[in-house]
């Protein structure tokens, strides 16, 4: 099958060969098809899309069909719509079981998966943490929770933290570890949740930092799982089922950070780890 690359995203990319297309996760249509469950035409979400304007796609196990509606944006298939989406509600829902009025706190939460775990927790209190101003306005002003804060202007995170959640926290969305999650750690309640989502503050360092308060795992119960979004894929209408009613009555929003030409996909993908967008980072390929 081969596919014209409409949306690329610059997030969870998985490097190989040196002299291959860097893999990620894209919107594309299929301009030619032998297999039976796709044709050509047909708009596509998935894995397994290269950094190149065509795609030869011989495993299609992880390519999703769109129906795609005009009131709805491409390129929410790689977002609200897609792998983000899927993985803020599964994350949320599944592992951090809420319950009304838990406290909830999420880092790095103006990116593509916190923006949308702080709206699905509706009836909880919603903390999250920004490394910027204006993402920390955001958070408050657009998204709908009920405070947030610039990590980067707090020396001490364990103080910050109880200054935010006077009784504790229920759930913690971890996208950021090291000295975040140590001090998750010691403000989490008693049976408190967290669901490992990502880890960004540790993906460049040459030795990770390491977690000094585990016990704190054992002490308060506290359940700490990671998670991997394919492990939810066969769920995907049910996710669907969840999300689009909230999308066409206006009552989610999204917010992307679209960089125009695949030549600036490079660029755009090492903004991610200095928090350089503001919202879900995509890159426009080619025009619909």
């Amino acid at each position: 099958m081969v596919i014209l690359l409409l949306v690329t995203v610059n997030l969870l990319t998985l490097v190989g060969d040196i002299e291959q297309p860097i893999v990620g996760y894209g919107v594309a249509r299929v301009v030619d098809s032998r297999h039976s469950d796709f044709k050509k035409g047909d708009l596509v979400w998935g894995r397994t899309i290269g950094w190149e304007e065509y795609s030869l796609i011989t495993t299609p196990e992880y390519l999703f069909k769109i129906n795609h509606t005009d009131d709805i944006p491409l390129s929410y298939y790689t977002g609200i719509l897609g792998m983000p989406g899927m993985t803020a509600y599964f994350g949320f829902f599944d592992i951090g079981s809420p319950k009304e009025g838990d406290r909830v706190y999420i880092s790095s939460a103006s990116g593509a998966i916190g923006q949308l775990v702080g709206q699905f927790a509706v009836g909880c209190y919603v903390v999250g943490s920004a490394g910027s101003k204006e993402k920390v306005e955001l958070l408050k002003t657009k998204f709908g929770f009920d405070d947030a804060f610039n990590y980067k202007e707090e020396h001490d995170l364990d103080a910050a933290l109880k200054r935010y959640f006077l009784e504790g926290i229920d759930i913690y969305f971890e996208n950021v570890g090291g000295k975040m999650l140590d001090a998750v750690l010691l403000n989490t309640r008693h049976h408190g949740r967290i669901a490992l989502c990502g880890m960004i503050s540790q993906y460049n360092l040459e030795q990770p930092e390491s977690v000094q308060n585990l016990i704190a795992v054992l002490f308060k119960q506290i359940r700490m799982e990671g998670f991997a979004v394919y492990e939810y894929y066969d769920q995907y209408s049910k996710f669907l089922d969840f999300v689009l009613p909230y999308i066409k009555e206006g009552e989610i929003v999204y917010v992307e950070d679209i960089t125009e030409g695949l030549e600036s996909g490079p660029a755009a993908f090492i903004g991610l780890f200095s928090g350089r967008n503001v919202g879900k980072q995509v890159v426009k390929v080619a025009q619909e």
